[in-house]
């Protein structure tokens, strides 16, 4: 059977290892071939999703120094290979991308899956201020863009803004770029029945954003939205599920300015398809979105998307279709699309209508037939 080797750093909650056990279990359940799941670190926050899945942790490492420390240690995924013998070795995210080209592998055809814009892959200049880590990034880069030349390596790209970083940034001589947009699990996601446009009203507002607590996802941006909202007199909740470095931060603005019976951090939960399926709308205050799938899970379950334009969500927010993009960062217009879906029961039915059946096009037994036909087509 054909043997399909797939390689992530950790099993955290987020995005692109929830795609991966996404990926692993539709091709196990379907029967479609052999998979390992290889895992450099024993973290795994999605325990209850992985106990089909086939998972090797792999305490080998690289780490590459432009001063001569450089650390190389791959004896044990050097084995884990060679006992699996697989036909595709499928790598997710960067330190997994370093790790499985390091050593090329005969009869082994290579796939590297861009979830976002690999910053390590940027073309070096002199004009970029430079610093420790923009050399150690180049000579990483170096190294890499030799590795794909001689395994002749194909990548997949989430998004168009992710496939046209990859044309700006690989060699010219790179053709095998695939576009191939994430899927989700559409059942988990879709609620049992139609959202009843009688409970959304002035009064009743539930909102709900999923994300990492850092930076680029922004989430004291909709601190100021809701604030907005209360103002003109909007009873109005918002549930932040996530976690990360910076929700203290975030949780003591929402004390300071006495929105604590408003916005509530849930922290790192598993049954996100719950809060989605009590709320009316999402909302996304990311600055930053390689893809969105809480976007595609937010509209299974029928919501209407609000949210900023992070480049690789312009795939999948169709403006005044399925949700509203804003282009800047503007938290009163962001409230005020809020209020205009609130506001038109046929705008809402609408909305909610078209972004159940859009993300139906994205669930991931569709997604998983397409990938395999690309395997097939590279092997």
């Amino acid at each position: 059977m054909f043997k399909i080797l797939h390689i992530i750093p950790t099993l955290r909650r987020a995005g692109a290892e929830r795609l991966v056990i996404d990926i692993c279990n539709t091709i196990i359940k379907n029967n479609l071939a052999e998979v390992l799941l290889v895992v450099m670190y024993k973290e795994n926050e999605f325990f209850e999703l992985t106990k089909n899945i086939n998972i090797k942790y792999c305490s080998s490492r690289i780490k590459l120094s432009i001063t001569g420390k450089t650390k190389v240690d791959i004896a044990e995924y050097t084995n884990i290979v060679e006992d699996f013998k697989p036909d595709i070795i499928h790598s997710h995210l960067y330190e997994a991308e370093m790790l499985s080209r390091w050593k090329l592998f005969p009869n082994v055809k290579y796939v590297s899956h861009c979830h976002d814009n690999m910053v390590q892959l940027n073309k070096f200049s002199l004009l970029n201020k430079l610093s420790k880590k923009k050399i150690t990034d180049y000579y990483e880069r170096k190294k890499l863009l030799k590795q794909y030349k001689s395994c002749n390596n194909n990548f997949i790209a989430i998004s168009g803004d992710t496939e046209k970083y990859l044309k700006q940034n690989l060699s010219k001589k790179v053709k095998n770029i695939f576009l191939l947009h994430n899927a989700i699990d559409f059942a988990k996601f879709k609620r049992s029945s139609d959202i009843d446009f009688s409970k959304v009203n002035k009064k009743n507002i539930k909102l709900v954003n999923i994300g990492s607590f850092v930076a680029k996802k922004n989430q004291a941006f909709l601190v100021d939205v809701i604030s907005i909202l209360k103002m003109k007199e909007y009873e109005i909740t918002l549930d932040l599920l996530g976690d990360g470095p910076d929700r203290k931060k975030i949780e003591q603005i929402i004390i300071d300015i006495n929105l604590t019976k408003n916005i509530f951090c849930r922290g790192s939960i598993s049954n996100v398809e719950e809060y989605l399926h009590n709320s009316i709308i999402y909302v996304h205050s990311a600055t930053y979105e390689p893809f969105g799938l809480v976007l595609l899970e937010a509209m299974a379950a029928g919501l209407p998307v609000v949210c900023l334009d992070g480049k690789g969500n312009r795939d999948i927010i169709k403006n005044g279709f399925n949700g509203f993009m804003i282009e800047k960062p503007d938290a009163n217009l962001f409230a005020e699309k809020i209020i205009e879906i609130i506001s038109n029961q046929k705008l809402y039915t609408e909305m909610s209508e078209n972004a159940v059946k859009f993300a139906a096009d994205y669930d991931i037994n569709k997604y998983v037939d397409k990938l395999i036909e690309f395997y097939y087509s590279i092997k």
